[in-house]
Parts: C-alpha cells; sequence; structure tokens
C-alpha cells in the first residue's frame, strides 16, 4: 500500500502539533528528516531537515511497528511545535518523498478497519467520540469504541454457529438415530440471542437521542414569556423579546449542554386563533414541532388548554413567577426564579429515558439487528415442524449470522464506507 501522511492535530498555531505517516516507507521517511535510522519501537529527539539540508524545526520521533499501531501498518509520528509554518514545511518537505501521499480523509481508520485493528462499529464510535460535544455522548461514544457492541455480536454470532451446527449435524445423520434431541438446546441459543436483540434494537432510539441531541420544546399562550425563559436558558440573547404579542414567527434553537445531555431547546410561536397568514404559518409549525420534540415544556396556567397534547414525561410550569405570589412550579425568565428547578426537572426526565439507551446507536445498526431478528423467527417457525425442515431452519440461521456479520464490517458494507470515512478529518 502506498505510504501516507497528515497533520493529526487541529489546524493553526498550536503548542505541539502531531504529523502521523503511516505505511511500508513509514520508519524511512521519518528517519530521513531526523538524518537517523529508525528502531521498530521507540523515541527520539532529532532536529528535522528538508532535502536540501534546512532545517525545519526540532521534535520528537515515534515508531510504531507492525501491527502494533492504530493502523496496524508501520507508523511514525513527528511531535513538533505548533507553527503553520513549520508544519507546512514539513508536510511539504514529507510530499517531496517519493512513494509517500497526502492521506484522504479517514484512511488512517481506514486501514486500520481493513487490517483488523478496529471493526465497523468501532469505526463509527471514534467518530463519535471527536464529535462528542456532551458526557453522555463521551461515554456511549467511549463505550462503542471500546468495542462492546462488536463483542455482544460475536457472542450473538457464536451461539448461532453453535445452533446452525447441531441442526446440521441432524440433517447430515438423517438415515441414522441421532442419540440426542437437539431442539431444547437449540431452542434455549435462539432465545438467549432474540432477547438480546429485541433489548438492544429497543435501545436504538434513545441511543440516537443521546448522540444526536434531544428536542425539548417550550410552547405556550402568546407573551407567556418563552423567549425571555429561552434566552435566560441559553445565557444569551438568543431570541428577540418584546411586550407585543407574536413576536415569535418562526422556530428558535439553541443548544446546549443539560443534565451532561445534549439538548435542543426550541422557542416557539405563541398559540393562538390568528388572522395573520404569516402568525398563523409559525403557529402551525410550532404544533408540529411541539408534537416531534421529545419532551415538552407547558408554559401555561393550570387550567389553560395550549390544544397540544400533553405526553407522558412532559413538563408544565406557570409562567412569570416574578409577578405571582404563589410562586410553587412557577418560573421567570426575567428574574431566573425556578431555572433551578425547571432545569433539574428536565435533565432528570431525559437521565430516566437515556437509562434505556442500548450500545447499538445507528440506524444502520438497528436495520441489521431487525434482519437477523426476522430470520430467527423464521428458522423458529420451521424448527416447529420437525426435522425434515430442518434445512431451511439452518439457512435462516445463517441468514441471521450473515446479519450480524454486517453489524460490525465484516461483510456487504462497502457502499457505507466512503460515506462513514468521508466525515473523518485528514489526520484520522
Amino acid at each position: 500500500m502506498d505510504t501516507i501522511f497528515a497533520l493529526a492535530t487541529a489546524r493553526g498555531k498550536s503548542g505541539v502539533a502531531v504529523i502521523r505517516i503511516s505505511g511500508p516507507l513509514a520508519h524511512a521517511a521519518a528517519g530521513k528528516l531526523g538524518g537517523c535510522t529508525l528502531s521498530a519501537r521507540g523515541m527520539t529527539l532529532r532536529t528535522l531537515r528538508d532535502d536540501a539540508g534546512e532545517v525545519l524545526d526540532e521534535g520528537l520521533i515515534l515508531s510504531f511497528a507492525a501491527p502494533s499501531s492504530f493502523t496496524g501498518e508501520d507508523v511514525a509520528e513527528l511531535q513538533v511545535h505548533g507553527s503553520v509554518a513549520g508544519v507546512a514545511g514539513i508536510l511539504s518537505a514529507l510530499g517531496r518523498i517519493e512513494g509517500l501521499r497526502l492521506a484522504e480523509p479517514g484512511e488512517f481508520t481506514r486501514r486500520a478497519l481493513e487490517n483488523g485493528k478496529l471493526d465497523l462499529a468501532q469505526v463509527e464510535g471514534l467518530a463519535d467520540l471527536i464529535d462528542a460535544e456532551t458526557e453522555a455522548q463521551r461515554k456511549q461514544a467511549q463505550t462503542l469504541f471500546a468495542g462492546a457492541l462488536g463483542r455482544l455480536a460475536e457472542a450473538w454470532r457464536a451461539d448461532l454457529i453453535r445452533a446452525a451446527a447441531l441442526i446440521e449435524a441432524v440433517i447430515d445423520f438423517a438415515d441414522e438415530e441421532v442419540p440426542t434431541d437437539v431442539t431444547p438446546e437449540v431452542t434455549a441459543l435462539l432465545d438467549k440471542v432474540e432477547e438480546d436483540l429485541k433489548a438492544q434494537t429497543a435501545g436504538v432510539r434513545m441511543a440516537e437521542r443521546i448522540r444526536e441531541g434531544f428536542e425539548v420544546a417550550i410552547i405556550g399562550a402568546p407573551n407567556a414569556g418563552k423567549s425571555t425563559l429561552l434566552n435566560a436558558l441559553a445565557g444569551r440573547e438568543a431570541a428577540i423579546t418584546s411586550e407585543h404579542a407574536g413576536t415569535t414567527r418562526d422556530v428558535i434553537e439553541v443548544r446546549m449542554d443539560l443534565a451532561g445531555l445534549p439538548v435542543t431547546l426550541l422557542d416557539t410561536a405563541g398559540l393562538r386563533e390568528t388572522q395573520d397568514a404569516v402568525e398563523g404559518m409559525g403557529i402551525a409549525l410550532a404544533r408540529k414541532r411541539a408534537e416531534a420534540a421529545d419532551l415538552r415544556v407547558f408554559l401555561a396556567e393550570d387550567a389553560e388548554d395550549l390544544e397540544v397534547p400533553f405526553q407522558s414525561g412532559d413538563i408544565r410550569v406557570r409562567p412569570k413567577a416574578d409577578q405571582r405570589a404563589d410562586t410553587s412550579r412557577a418560573v421567570s425568565g426575567l428574574t431566573g426564579e425556578g431555572l433551578d428547578w425547571l432545569v433539574s426537572e428536565i435533565g432528570d426526565t431525559l437521565s430516566q429515558r437515556s437509562a434505556s439507551a442500548g450500545m447499538a446507536t445507528r440506524a444502520r445498526h438497528k436495520a441489521a439487528m431487525e434482519r437477523a431478528l426476522k430470520s430467527l423467527f423464521a428458522a423458529r417457525s420451521v424448527l416447529a415442524n420437525g426435522p425434515d425442515m430442518y434445512d431451511i431452519a439452518a439457512e435462516e440461521l445463517r441468514h441471521a449470522i450473515r446479519a450480524l456479520e454486517s453489524l460490525v464490517g465484516r461483510i456487504d458494507v462497502e457502499n457505507l464506507l466512503d460515506e462513514i470515512f468521508a466525515s473523518f478529518c485528514l489526520g484520522k
């Protein structure tokens, strides 16, 4: 394979910059710049020079021998000063070495996948880890990157291979007396895998919410103080506020970290009957976004009907606590009264829902597990018809096994790879 190189740290001025080189010429290329011969695994401080002998920088050269590296190939890393000009000079010098080329986005990680250092679910976990903005996202991504989903899939696969082997043993000895009825063991194996798959499939939606973010809609009548509340929660003037009813016409979104979870707060148009066509469009959009949100905060009086269905877990708070004698379950975006309670209530509600999240985090994961479940159901159905149908049951189990293999990227994922790796930066 080609030897590739790229800046692995963020572009721009920094204390330290890391340049990664991977491939058969990695050690020779780094050694050429450092004027030394690198050991298979080690670290050395060197003055780096270009092909004309001009000093580029002084830095550490780290070497890793295949297969004990991130990509599974020989790898060298240059840790240099984070000078924009210095880094550009080193990259330019590497580019003039025959056999080296600049890496494409995600190419280092793609090589790790192709060399068996990571499975596809781990690659997705790495992408999520890089993008993580909240503690919940970091923990979820770290679990996926550590290979938890891959280990689960491998355990399911092993159980299904065992079940298929038992069934095929009966088929192979169809003309002889099989000493043991394999049906109880096969059924127990299928029950175990099916139960696990159902639990993980059910947890995908909540896992997706942790990865992509929860939507919390603030709804209420005009002039209830929704925009003021949004601004207070966001800590900035995200929405225009006015004493005139109907100021908010569109849905205003503010993304924030709330109780360690990624949350997008939605400020919606005040809900009321109106003859204004533009305001009417805003109200219709407000109703649509509110109904689709993960959680709704009703900023309204106890008996007030906003004609948006109140769903389980939704929160009702009374507006303008600063103008009330009784401030129980009331908030004021103007004075901040009740905000701590509201933030805690939203955080607790979403945290409880997040507890049901599984290890699978993407629609692709869910689709693979659903294909496996469909095949398991079909296998169980024909098993009940006795040994004459065992060959069909064995084939259905093979379909289930292939679905689980696609989950971690063993088969049938080539069409996904370009899309997945295109989101990575050059240094990954």
